[in-house]
């Protein structure tokens, strides 16, 4: 069938062979299979009912299998079975090795899940990405006691800064059992083609004869931006490439639940810039030229100018749909001089035809701009400043694939330049000094979100063992 191999990749599909061909030309898919009456599907297949019903029911029960709830495994309890013990029992995470960040993630990362961990460059996602692949190796609750795989599309594993939160991470002192670079495998892909490749066939294999706890995958939008970018149609190329997108976050999920491993990718951000500051919108009335009117044989006195960025009556608010409420019609600035009426600028007719009516302006609550700030990490702070908004990359289907999202924010800090004895240094006396870091949950399924801009976000600071959060009286002072 169409589907059938991504919906269930484990399906005996030898024993059906002779079925498989005419269902591919009909294009039935698994949905309709399950779904639609067995004489509609003879008709259109020209099969034998019979061995519709059969492949209906293995169809059937192997989905059962998948999810959990089949009744022919008394050795697996049914997942619509088990209490709340047997799931407690299950339920797994990963620490971060400090007490307040684990707080806020719910105990830390979990297994099972496909967690991404968002930010700008030097914002700390490699620092927490290392530090996961020591916390690892250590033994509940920490940990899984179980090693790690590191898939690198950029730079490689750092073997350097991990030897180094060893030696410098309290956390570690005392154990007699600590984590070592032994237990980290690492692997590089290139490009999309040997990334594929290597999460396909490879990682599988690896997950099976080492056990493995962790995948990490730094970054997960490299290659893609490498791949896709490039030449070609933008419209080809945006469609192929969210299949490609579906097709991984279905393989790491399946990875992640089948292995009872956690899943976490590191993604980059880029400017988002507003369409409500982009000055794209359409000209009301009120945009018309002064030249149109101004002309000796118009008998119509001039229209005053009005800036293209002046709002007007026609064009639909942007920010939110609770802004147009505070807003009301246009009116002219005070002291301006009065301008024909409304009829009279209807009735103004230009000797170049007239361009096609557009179609009504969306809704402001169904426009991407009101949609990103409760998916990004960025834009949900109703006081902070658009300018400074960023978007994870790969877009929203890349956001349907993943069950986590931890955003990693940074802010310049700013402080006196130090100035040396007899040197003359160009510039004023402002430097920068420092950053501040700070980690927010934007969407997870165990955990409810931070609120609105930093507002329940952990501070923390990357020093040389690893991620330390930053106390509210550190903070004060």
């Amino acid at each position: 069938m169409t589907d059938l191999s991504r919906v269930l990749p484990g399906f005996p599909t030898a024993q059906y062979a002779g079925l498989l061909p005419a269902l591919e030309n009909n294009k039935v898919t698994t949905a309709e299979l399950l779904t639609l009456d067995l004489a509609d599907l003879g008709k259109r297949t020209k099969l034998p009912l019979l061995d519709l019903k059969r492949l209906c029911n293995a169809v059937l029960e192997a989905l059962h299998v998948d999810l959990g709830v089949s009744e022919k495994q008394p050795d697996k309890p049914s997942a619509l079975k088990q209490t709340a013990s047997d799931l407690a029992q299950r339920w797994s995470t990963i620490s971060t090795l400090d007490e307040s960040l684990d707080h806020a993630l719910g105990g830390g990362v979990p297994t099972g899940y496909v967690t991404e961990i968002v930010g700008e460059s030097g914002a700390g996602k490699t620092q927490f990405l290392l530090t996961m692949l020591l916390a690892v190796q250590l033994p509940p609750p920490h940990g899984l006691g179980r090693p790690a795989l590191y898939i690198s599309t950029e730079a490689p594993l750092s073997t350097t800064r991990l030897a180094q939160m060893l030696r410098s991470n309290p956390f570690f002192k005392g154990l007699d059992q600590k984590p070592t670079l032994d237990r980290i495998m690492s692997t590089a892909t290139p490009d999309l083609e040997s990334q594929e490749h290597i999460l396909q066939y490879q990682v599988p294999v690896q997950v099976e004869r080492h056990n493995v706890g962790l995948i990490v995958l730094d970054s997960v939008a490299a290659n893609y931006r490498a791949e896709y970018e490039r030449g070609g149609s933008l419209g080809s190329n945006m469609a192929a490439r969210s299949a490609d997108l579906i097709r991984m976050g279905h393989l790491l999920h399946d990875l992640a639940r089948r292995h009872n491993l956690a899943v976490v990718v590191a993604n980059q951000v880029m400017d988002r810039i507003p369409s409500s500051h982009s000055g794209s919108g359409t000209p009301g009335l009120f945009a018309i030229k002064s030249s149109v009117a101004a002309t000796p044989k118009s008998p119509l006195p001039a229209l005053a100018a009005v800036p293209s960025s002046t709002p007007n009556v026609q064009q639909m608010p942007q920010d939110s749909p609770l802004a147009s409420r505070s807003r009301g019609p246009w009116q002219p600035p005070p002291g301006a001089e009065p301008t024909s009426s409304l009829a009279d600028m209807v009735g103004v007719r230009s000797s170049m035809p007239e361009p096609p009516p557009e179609d009504p302006p969306a809704p402001a609550s169904l426009l991407l701009d009101h949609q990103n700030r409760w998916v990004t990490g960025w834009g949900d702070d109703p006081y902070a400043n658009p300018n400074n908004f960023k978007t994870p990359t790969l877009g929203l289907v890349w956001s349907t694939q993943i069950a986590s999202r931890i955003a990693l924010l940074k802010r310049p800090v700013y402080g006196r330049k130090e100035i040396i004895e007899d040197e003359d240094l160009p510039g004023g006396g402002v430097a920068l000094r420092n950053w501040r870091r700070w980690m927010k949950v934007v969407f997870a399924p165990h955990v409810p979100g931070t609120g609105q801009g930093l507002d329940g976000a952990v501070e923390f600071e990357v020093n040389m063992g690893g991620l330390k959060s930053i106390e509210k009286d550190k903070r004060k002072e």
